[in-house]
């Protein structure tokens, strides 16, 4: 279930709520679950929950977060929680303390009481996820293979220790393997032997009416717009951060504060690298649900977050884009932005803008330059809540602003966002990233049975400014340098992308995503290629 792309944690067509007992578990054949489209977040897209009793499902193991466990719970802060969560710690399997309420094979692990009061008790957690990757001019040709074949491995195992009440503690392991044919690409993020991902305590509890926690250690950290920070899901190695988070959630209104410094992860060790002291991340986040209101005959359920989130960071994604070659240095870009999404009967929407601002710190000479760039999206869609295969069509737009490459000071206009550059929602492909590019297109998805769910994008690209290139994960794509800058043209291409979701089974879900990008004449001629994708990926978790 947990993917670099797609929205939500679906369940379209409820079993009965009741836990059965275990006499009926054995005579009757569970259903296949629901399927579940993760990591990504919000309402869009997803297979519909319309009733109360569907947007609070006991099947779904989120916690006790009030108005915040709405749908798959992502509002709360800690990433979607569906029968399994994209962070493992964010699962609540409380209910599993009672033998009689074990209808999987994997129940006993979920709630191993090591006192007789059951106050301190663990849960095991665990995921391999197997994928395979085909492409034809990866990269839009920039990497010089024709044809690459990947694998990749990546094997997470938990242990959530809870002492009492109020303390528990987390721990997880994380091992990467990456081969194949042609490939391209591998780092440190992609092969790892063995490595602590996550080892943090938390001391939580309630607190002037509100449900209050403070988590110290290294962490996964979810709580902001995927498009603007997120896990890296696509290599082995997700993302962690070493720091303090403390959060506060009353029934309808929460807030988070975070203050951390990344993960190295250069290092093939138990630990890592240790702490990137050059890679910081902090703010703050305002979570409101809003009051349930009405549009003509529709209900309307939404959320509106708030926040500020500063960066620091180095390395290539820092480097400042020249006419020719960059300028290595740092950079710190502070954000304030919202975003307000929601869900009624017969339609869904999400829109969120982020403004940046901050500084570029040179390398060589200590120069500095200020940073001004902005963000903006929006999906708008309708929904047939009551046709059984659940319909849904929208239109999604992302635009992030460019810079000017021929400046060698003055302000930097170019979008970064370093902790989120392969985010699925934007490009199931994983070539593009978010900065001087602005796409817009229909979005479709149906669920012709309880476990498929197809997801259908096509959307058209272009330069925001074209004095800027298009970039990848880490720098821009050299065909798009000297002349070429401005010969290549404005418009980039057709990108059509598509994404077929099957829960095979509670613990395994499989799904393979395609797509192609179709480049401009201009940009052909300038130097890119032409490229096809395919991504299949079998994940199997408890």
């Amino acid at each position: 279930m947990l993917a670099g792309s797609a929205v939500g944690c679906a369940e379209p067509r409820l079993v009965a709520d009741k836990v059965p007992p275990m006499a009926a578990v054995k005579k009757v054949r569970k259903p296949l679950p629901a399927v579940e489209v993760m990591p990504s977040a919000g309402v869009i897209g997803q297979p519909r929950r319309v009733t109360e009793a569907q947007n609070h499902s006991s099947h779904r193991h989120q916690g006790q977060w009030g108005a915040f466990n709405w749908g798959n719970g992502e509002f709360a802060g800690f990433g979607p929680v569906g029968v399994y969560g994209v962070a493992a710690w964010a699962e609540d399997w409380s209910s599993k303390k009672d033998p009689a309420t074990h209808d999987d094979i994997f129940d006993p692990l979920k709630a191993i009481l090591l006192n007789r009061s059951g106050s301190i008790w663990l849960t095991l957690s665990g995921e391999t996820r197997i994928r395979n990757w085909v492409e034809t001019n990866p990269m839009l040709g920039s990497v010089g293979i024709r044809h690459s074949e990947r694998f990749t491995v990546r094997n997470l195992l938990g242990a959530d220790l809870h002492l009492g009440s109020h303390w528990r503690l987390f721990g997880q392991l994380n091992n990467g393997e990456a081969a194949g044919s042609n490939y391209y690409g591998y780092n440190t993020t992609w092969r790892r032997r063995l490595g602590v991902q996550q080892l943090f305590a938390e001391l939580k509890g309630h607190v002037a009416g509100a449900k209050m926690g403070l988590m110290v250690g290294r962490q996964q950290f979810l709580d902001a717009p995927s498009w603007l920070i997120y896990a890296r899901e696509t290599p082995n190695v997700p993302l962690s951060w070493n720091g303090v988070r403390g959060y506060a959630m009353w029934h309808s209104v929460r807030v988070d504060l975070y203050d951390f410094i990344a993960t190295q992860v250069t290092s093939d060790t138990l630990m890592g690298g240790g702490f990137d002291d050059g890679t910081r991340l902090y703010g703050a986040d305002i979570t409101t649900a809003l009051p349930v209101f009405s549009l003509g005959k529709q209900q309307i359920h939404s959320f509106l977050d708030t926040f500020w989130s500063g960066f620091h960071y180095g390395g290539r994604s820092a480097a400042v884009t020249k006419v020719e070659g960059s300028s290595s240095g740092t950079q710190t870009r502070q954000n304030l932005g919202f975003r307000w999404y929601g869900s009624a009967q017969d339609f869904e929407y999400d829109f969120s803008g982020d403004y940046q601002f901050g500084r570029f710190y040179a390398a060589q000479n200590n120069a500095t330059r200020p940073i001004s760039a902005w963000a903006g999206r929006a999906t708008v869609g309708w929904r047939h809540s009551s046709s059984s295969i659940h319909p849904f069509v929208g239109v999604q737009f992302d635009a992030y602003s460019g810079g000017d490459s021929r400046r060698k000071d003055g302000t930097i206009g170019g979008f970064g966002a370093p902790f989120s550059p392969r985010n699925g929602t934007f490009d199931l492909t994983r070539t593009i990233t978010r900065s001087n590019l602005v796409s817009v297109g229909p979005l479709m998805s149906v669920v012709p049975l309880p476990f498929m769910s197809l997801r259908v994008r096509v959307p058209y690209l272009w330069r925001q400014s074209i004095n800027d290139a298009i970039y990848n994960s880490s720098s821009r794509f050299a065909f798009l340098s000297g002349r070429n800058m401005r010969a290549a043209g404005r418009r980039v291409g057709l990108q059509p992308q598509a994404q077929l979701q099957l829960q095979l089974q509670q613990h395994i879900n499989w799904q393979i995503d395609g797509g192609a990008i179709f480049l401009t004449r201009k940009m052909r001629r300038a130097g890119g290629q032409n490229g096809t994708y395919m991504l299949s990926t079998v994940t199997l978790r408890f």
